[in-house]
């Protein structure tokens, strides 16, 4: 089983099109295009009836004390966490993911969802959390959205795309639901799984 993509090649940087964030001419960030890349599998197992995918970043501060503040670094030394990009569950084994067919554009207190293209279904990612306080941008923010690491983090972070092959053809998932949710859905129905992981920063210390 194999997962591929034309515009992200694996252990490679991410477009700033596929990004939620990018450098700004003027200051430090904007806003991207916030397009999903494009994925292509083949290899699956036989008997495979759905697909799940979830994009993850392991390179979350753990604490956000430093984050985006003047003057100031994100410390390389921070234990840090997992951030979820994607939830996507019930998408068919057939055809492939373009690029911008999921997410094509930041969307201001999340996209609409559980319900997908191509009668998929999606969880919430993890920026509902972090602008759980902004009240201009709060909300469930449902399907892909980007990259969008501190500026000032001393590390690049790492965005890892999985996808696993079920037996089943749709999870027994109702209403909202996140990563932990789907995980515990197909525990015992995965027959393979394929990853592909690509780099980001807005750190210009770090280079491109």
């Amino acid at each position: 089983m194999k997962l591929i993509s034309n515009n992200l090649a694996d252990g490679g940087r991410i477009a700033g099109g596929n990004a939620f964030c990018i450098p700004a001419d003027s200051g430090h960030a904007c806003l991207g295009e916030n397009r999903n890349p494009h994925l292509a599998w083949s290899g699956l197992p036989t008997g495979t009836r759905s697909l799940v995918l979830i994009c993850n970043d392991p390179d979350v501060p753990s604490r956000p004390d430093d984050v985006n503040q003047e003057g100031r670094t994100v410390p390389a030394s921070l234990p840090r966490t997992d951030f979820t990009h994607w939830v996507l569950v019930d998408l068919p084994p057939a055809g492939e993911i373009a690029e911008g067919e999921f997410s094509s554009e930041v969307t201001p207190c999340g996209k609409p969802g559980p319900a997908g293209p191509r009668g998929t279904r999606q969880g919430i990612n993890s920026f509902t959390a972090w602008f759980a306080g902004d009240e201009q941008m709060k909300g469930d923010y449902y399907g892909y959205d980007g990259p969008c690491p501190p500026w000032n983090d001393e590390i690049i972070h790492h965005y890892t795309f999985t996808l696993y092959a079920l037996d089943v053809e749709r999870l027994p998932l109702v209403g909202r639901f996140e990563a932990a949710d789907v995980h515990r859905a197909m525990a015992g129905h995965v027959l393979g799984e394929a990853s592909l992981a690509g780099t980001y920063t807005l750190n210009p210390a770090l280079g491109d």
